[in-house]
């Protein structure tokens, strides 16, 4: 990333930009639109926090489903099956601390995607899909 440069990347969902890129870390802040939610995932490499600063949205992690607002933060450990989903009528945002050895794009496993994404996951099951 070159200095002073943010990178942002929009998906079917909303978007991220990276406000950090360090060798033990990246930061990013996501924006989840109003009525998108992002894929049931996992990372082999990563553990993330999440810390909601605008809107609601429900968090699923593994079994448990979380309603969550502005000033609530979340663990998500190395190999939970996670997403976000914005059922309101406002941008859900969070910033996202990033942990591990690798912080790729490419670690990601879905289990569930609303946008045909399973196809480019790594192919793993999840929980019991509905």
């Amino acid at each position: 990333m070159e200095a002073g440069k943010l990178e942002e990347d929009h998906r079917p969902w909303g978007y991220y930009r990276v406000l950090a890129d360090e060798p033990d870390h990246k930061v990013k802040r996501i924006v989840v639109y109003p009525g998108q939610r992002l894929s049931l995932q996992r990372h082999r490499r990563r553990s993330e926090h999440w810390y909601f600063i605008e809107g609601s949205a429900i968090v699923t992690r593994n079994d448990d489903e979380i309603p969550v607002e502005s000033g609530i933060s979340l663990d998500i450990p190395v190999g939970s099956w996670h997403r976000v989903s914005n059922p309101g009528g406002d941008n859900a945002v969070f910033i996202e601390v990033q942990t591990g050895d690798y912080f790729g794009e490419d670690d990601i496993e879905r289990a569930e995607d609303d946008y045909g994404r399973l196809a480019i996951s790594l192919g793993v099951e999840g929980p019991a899909l509905k």
